[in-house]
């Protein structure tokens, strides 16, 4: 791996940077002050504007990536590649690029599997990892829950007629064959990601006004499906565990089992879906602040 260590007050300063990583791109965002907190967005292949928390660079320096396959971050040349090791080493680049002993990492969705396997790996760099809508395992049960409670949506929200063709709209999304067809089907099937995407619309709806979705990373499950269930028993990390209790995809089903896997986590539950930060703002904000500066 190639990073040259920087000052690290040179690597955080406000606004964009870009980095190399084993002759790979990889481009990050710095705003806010306070302790340092690194944020991987999820997907993968979802643009990290959606995960911006202005509230929170009150109390932290947000670093935010935009993972490889994404954005302005390159590309890797074998598509097989993209696999949660490999998203979690250019963490680690960009870690040893800032230049500091430890950071806190948030990860959201799959980049709280990101998140989970580079504590795993470098638990001495982690000060505190924050799972926000996550899971410690996937495979078979995990995607049958998903699906069933997607089916669910409509009978959830009686009142909102928009939410009969969803379940359909997002295995077509899946499916797409390009970056602009995934864009434009994960954009139909975003208000399934919210516990009532249409009583906060006005809200919620501007900030994906200019969402993207690359297809490219998203080659499918892992060689075995993502399973660290025992291995978070020996984590000594703090842990702040984030679950929606109308989440289809990363219930508190799967939040709880990351809590009790962990000896020292702390699991909040929220009344909203996927996006805690966008439903919840305030509760969010002020449990990660605590966390973090606790």
């Amino acid at each position: 791996m190639r990073s040259i260590v920087p000052a690290a007050d040179a690597a955080l300063t406000p606004g964009t940077h870009q980095i190399d990583i084993d002759g790979v791109r990889q481009v990050y965002h710095v705003a806010g002050t306070g302790p340092v907190c690194l944020v991987h967005s999820g997907g993968p292949g979802m643009s990290w504007e959606y995960l911006r928390m202005s509230a929170l660079e009150e109390h932290l320096t947000m670093v935010y990536l935009e993972p490889i396959g994404t954005g302005d971050s390159g590309r890797l040349a074998d598509r097989s590649e993209y696999r949660i090791d490999t998203y979690a080493r250019f963490v680690h680049g960009v870690v040893e690029h800032l230049g500091l002993p430890r950071v806190h990492l948030l990860g959201h969705s799959h980049g709280g599997f990101v998140a989970q396997r580079y504590a795993l790996d470098h638990p001495d760099r982690v000060a505190g990892l924050i799972l926000f809508a996550t899971s410690p395992v996937t495979g078979p049960e995990f995607w049958a829950d998903a699906m069933a409670n997607l089916q669910n949506l409509p009978a959830r929200l009686p009142h909102r007629p928009e939410a009969a063709g969803i379940p359909a709209a997002f295995p077509e999304a899946l499916a797409s064959a390009d970056d602009d067809t995934f864009t434009e089907r994960m954009s139909h099937v975003l208000p399934a990601y919210f516990g009532d995407y249409w009583a906060q619309e006005a809200e919620i709806a501007p900030v994906f006004a200019t969402f993207r979705a690359w297809i490219a990373p998203s080659g499918g499950e892992e060689p075995a499906p993502f399973d660290v269930r025992d291995a978070l028993g020996s984590l000594t990390v703090p842990a702040l565990v984030i679950s929606g209790e109308d989440d289809f995809i990363c219930g508190t089903r799967w939040g709880r089992m990351l809590h009790d896997s962990m000896p020292k986590s702390q699991l909040l539950v929220l009344d909203c879906g996927h996006m805690a930060h966008l439903e919840r703002p305030e509760a969010f904000t002020r449990a990660v602040a605590d966390f973090v500066n606790g």
